[in-house]
């Protein structure tokens, strides 16, 4: 949150609960943060997802710059379960980017990894 940036999906842990890089927002703006913070910060949230044509539950959190992480889910255990999932791979990424900065994933991967839970035919995982 405090580097202004999304956390780009790299590896097959973020795949298999995040349907793409978790999104940053844009930062609030001093009349925002000053006329209604915690109402304009949902907003900011609410604009990123429209704005990216993000599923929420595909992609169950996002980080408010400057502010930190927010998650979400199926049921309140879920969306801290998400929070956390969002903190681990959030300290992967960072590590991996230090050792390679060009470090990615491909997208029959990622799409591998979250389909295989959560797509329609989804066979792997418990439920």
């Amino acid at each position: 949150a405090q580097a202004g940036m999304a956390i780009p999906a790299l590896g097959t842990t973020h795949a298999d609960y995040f349907y793409g890089d978790i999104p940053c927002t844009r930062e609030l703006t001093k009349e925002e943060v000053e006329e209604a913070y915690e109402k304009n910060t949902g907003l900011v949230i609410v604009e990123t997802i429209e704005e990216n044509k993000i599923d929420p539950m595909a992609v169950p959190g996002i980080v408010v710059k400057n502010h930190g992480p927010f998650a979400w889910g199926k049921s309140p255990a879920n969306a801290v379960y998400n929070a956390v999932v969002m903190e681990t791979v959030a300290e992967m990424d960072l590590k991996t980017l230090q050792l390679n900065p060009d470090a990615t994933i491909a997208k029959y991967v990622l799409d591998k990894h979250y389909m295989r839970k959560h797509g329609p035919n989804a066979y792997y995982g418990q439920k």
